[in-house]
C-alpha cells in the first residue's frame, strides 16, 4: 500500500526522523486555518496524490499568506494529475533550505537483502539521475539482520560523498529512518529532498512509503491509513474475499488459476481482441488450490464490473480439479440468478477436465459456451465481448 505524502510525514514524525510541520486539508478555507495554524511567513499548498511530477503539473506552490494559500489550494483541489484526482491538500511550512540531498531504502528481492541509494544531489528525479550520472548515486547493501546502524550509516553518507560535518548530522536520520522502515513493515521509504537548512538542520521535506500488504496482520493501525474512498469498489470487494485482482481499462473479464496462466491469458486476449476492439478488463488468479466457492467469488466480481461484456474462465486443472471449478461456475450463475447477463466462455483441460465439462453440459445455461482450447476461447469471447459493448 503506497501512502499519501502527509501520512508518510507522520510516520517519520512517530519515529523520530526530523519533519516539518504540516496540516490536511480537503477545502480551501480549511487550507487557511491550516496556514494560520502553523503560522509559518511562507507555506508550500501540496497535491496529495499517489504519484510523481506535482511540482511539474502545477501541484505544488508556494503561499506567502493564509489568504494566498486559499487561494492556491482552490487553483490545485480537483486538478487531475496522471490521472489521479486532487481530494486533499498538505499545508507545509516553508523551509530555508540550504542544500537537498536523496535517501532511499527499498527491499531488493534479487539479492534477498535491502538497498539503501543515497546522493547529495536530491530534489530531482532520481530516475533521471540514474542515467545520467550514475556516479552520484551510491548504492549500498544493508544486511536485513542488521539494518542500519550508526556504522552502516556512516557507510551510506561515505558512499555518497557527503563532506566530514554534514554526513555526521545525516547519519542518525538514517538511522530513524531505518527504524520506521522495519517498525512499520515498508517496502520503500523514499526521502527526496531530504534538505539541510540554512541554520544547518536536516529535515525530511517530502516523504514516499509503500507498506508491505502481506504485514497488516501484525500492524492493526495500517488499516486506518487506507483512502477508502478513492479505491476501486471493485478491487476492494476482492480485497475482502482475498482475490488476487487488479481491474484494467477493457471489456473482456478474465479468471485464471495461477499467475502464469492469467498473464498468458491476458495476452492472448489482447492480441485476439485486437480483430475486435476490445481488451483485458482485469487480472484475476484464483490460485492453484483455489474452492468452487473462489470460483464463484470471481465470477461475482467479475460480472459486477459494468465495463465488462464477457468472461473468459481459462482453468487448467492441478491442486483444483476441473469438476470443483465447473461447480463453482454453476454455484456462481445459480446465486446471481436473474442478475447474471454476461456471456461466458470456458476452457477447461487438466485433471478431472471430461468430469468439469460434462458438469458444465448437463448445466446448459445459455451465457455458457465451452472452448476446448485457450486460442480459440480468448477468440470467442473476443466476439462476445465485441457483440455486447
Amino acid at each position: 500500500m503506497d501512502l499519501y505524502e502527509y501520512q508518510a510525514r507522520d510516520l517519520f514524525e512517530k519515529h523520530g526522523v526530523p519533519v516539518l510541520g504540516g496540516v490536511v486539508a480537503e477545502d480551501p478555507a480549511a487550507a487557511k486555518a491550516g496556514a494560520e495554524k502553523l503560522g509559518t511567513p511562507v507555506v508550500v499548498v501540496k497535491a496529495q496524490v499517489k504519484t510523481g511530477g506535482r511540482g511539474k503539473a502545477g501541484g505544488v506552490k508556494i503561499a506567502k499568506s493564509p489568504e494566498e494559500a486559499e487561494q492556491k489550494a482552490s487553483e490545485i483541489l480537483g486538478m487531475d494529475i496522471k490521472g489521479h484526482t486532487v481530494h486533499r491538500v498538505m499545508i507545509a511550512a516553508g523551509a530555508d533550505i540550504a542544500e537537498e540531498y536523496y535517501f532511499s531504502l527499498l527491499l531488493d528481492r534479487a539479492n534477498r537483502n535491502y538497498l539503501a541509494m543515497c546522493s547529495v544531489e536530491g530534489g530531482m528525479e532520481i530516475e533521471q539521475l540514474a542515467v545520467e550520472r550514475p556516479e552520484a548515486l551510491a548504492r549500498v547493501a544493508v544486511d536485513p539482520n542488521v539494518g542500519i546502524d550508526q556504522a552502516k550509516a556512516e557507510e551510506i553518507v561515505a558512499a555518497a560523498k557527503f563532506d566530514a560535518e554534514t554526513g555526521a548530522k545525516v547519519a542518525p536520520v538514517l538511522v530513524k529512518l531505518w527504524d520506521a522502515y522495519r517498525e512499520e513493515d515498508a517496502t520503500l521509504v523514499e526521502v527526496n529532498p531530504l534538505v539541510k537548512t540554512g541554520d544547518g538542520e536536516i529535515v525530511a521535506l517530502d516523504g514516499k512509503i509503500t507498506l508491505d500488504d502481506n504485514a497488516q496482520f501484525r500492524q492493526e493501525g495500517h488499516s486506518e491509513l487506507v483512502d477508502v474512498a478513492s479505491e476501486d469498489p471493485l478491487e476492494t470487494k476482492a480485497k475482502s474475499l482475498d482475490l488476487n485482482y487488479v481491474k484494467l481499462d477493457g471489456e473482456v473479464g478474465i479468471i485464471g488459476n495461477g499467475a502464469g496462466l492469467v498473464m498468458s491469458t491476458l495476452d492472448v486476449v489482447a492480441y485476439a481482441g485486437e480483430k475486435h476492439g476490445v481488451k483485458p478488463a482485469n487480472f484475476l488468479d484464483i490460485g492453484g488450490g483455489a474452492s468452487a466457492e473462489v470460483m464463484a467469488n470471481g465470477l461475482d466480481v467479475i460480472l459486477g464490473d459494468e465495463q465488462v461484456s464477457a468472461v473468459f474462465v481459462n482453468v487448467f486443472g492441478g491442486i483444483t480439479a476441473c469438476d470443483a471449478v465447473a461447480n463453482g461456475i454453476v454455484g456462481a450463475l445459480k446465486k446471481l440468478g436473474d442478475a447474471a447477463t454476461k456471456p461466458l466462455v470456458v476452457r477447461l483441460d487438466g485433471n478431472n477436465v471430461e468430469e468439469g465439462r460434462s458438469i458444465l453440459a448437463d448445466f446448459a445455461h445459455p451465457l455458457v459456451t465451452q472452448a476446448d482450447t485457450m486460442d480459440g476461447g480468448a477468440a470467442k469471447v473476443a466476439e462476445l465481448a465485441a457483440a455486447g459493448k
